[in-house]
């Protein structure tokens, strides 16, 4: 049989992203059903980046096609690497991992077994990538990114209400703006046993957005 591996964070409370839940309806209450309300910012949890997001022309959701964020993924394994580490090309290149054009590509440090999301640890003491690693993957033409970690330094100055130029958010600055589309915060990468995957990333069908939530699956053959 082959393995569905989720991907995906579930979008519940957390600190770093204001999640309104709430029922609309309630079935304890006497209601004849039950009706859950949520809202949320696009870019929490597991989603996807459209380039929109910093590109003032860029494509939106909308002109993101599906074929954009499934298919073939390389799984480049990352895991064991010491907190605060920089990820520059020469270590994917040390994976011996052969990336393809048209590709996506998957960073798998397990950083999620290191440090849980909920905790401030997972943002502040993270690996992130190097501008030199962003320009190797985009000259690889690859397709889309995707993390289990906060990939650029400066998300970890969010949490303090640092701000940085866009210019040092080097995986927006390069992949985003050169077309990759990002799928940001995966999490159990641990699960996957292959050096290639199939991937799904499927965001919500937000029209004219700069990202949208989405459900990542890996799928596995026999």
């Amino acid at each position: 049989m082959p393995r569905i591996i989720d991907l995906t964070l579930p979008i519940e409370e957390h600190f770093r992203w204001a999640v309104e839940r709430r029922l609309t309806a309630d079935l304890a209450k006497g209601d004849g059903f039950q009706v859950t309300w949520l809202g949320l910012p696009v870019h929490a949890f597991t989603h996807i980046d459209a380039p929109r997001h910093m590109v003032p022309d860029g494509p939106t959701t909308s002109e993101v096609g599906l074929e954009r964020v499934i298919g073939e993924a390389a799984v480049l394994d990352l895991s064991g690497l010491a907190p605060n580490t920089a990820v520059g090309p020469d270590l994917l290149e040390g994976m011996g991992m052969e990336v393809r054009p048209g590709d996506i590509v998957l960073l798998k440090t397990c950083w999620d077994r290191v440090c849980s999301h909920h905790s401030p640890e997972f943002w502040t003491t993270a690996p992130y990538m190097t501008r030199e690693a962003c320009t190797w993957l985009l000259e690889k033409g690859i397709k889309a990114l995707g993390v289990d970690f906060p990939q650029d330094y400066p998300i970890r100055g969010l949490l303090s209400g640092e701000t940085a130029p866009i210019s040092d958010f080097v995986t927006h600055d390069v992949l985003l703006r050169g077309g990759v589309i990002l799928i940001e915060y995966l999490c159990n990468l641990a699960a996957l046993e292959t050096e290639r995957t199939m991937l799904f990333a499927l965001p919500l069908k937000l029209p004219e957005a700069d990202g949208a939530p989405a459900r990542v699956i890996a799928w596995e053959p026999d």
